[in-house]
């Protein structure tokens, strides 16, 4: 399910924090907002199994 909840493209450099919003654009300062979810699981990650072993061996 794609999150309704979107943060200011820009808040980086126009805001001292994120600027969330339900709306296409900032209510703050106008610019685009994007999607706020992080990008969902991939079964079919081609990477998947790299980046587990590395997070093992972070934690050994």
């Amino acid at each position: 399910m794609k999150s309704n909840i979107r943060v200011c493209s820009a808040w980086n450099a126009e805001h001292d924090r994120p600027v969330y919003t339900l709306s296409a654009t900032c209510p703050k300062c106008g610019a685009e907002a994007v999607n706020s979810a992080p990008a969902p699981f991939d079964p079919d990650d081609p990477y998947g199994e790299y980046r587990r072993a590395l997070k093992r061996r972070a934690h050994e």
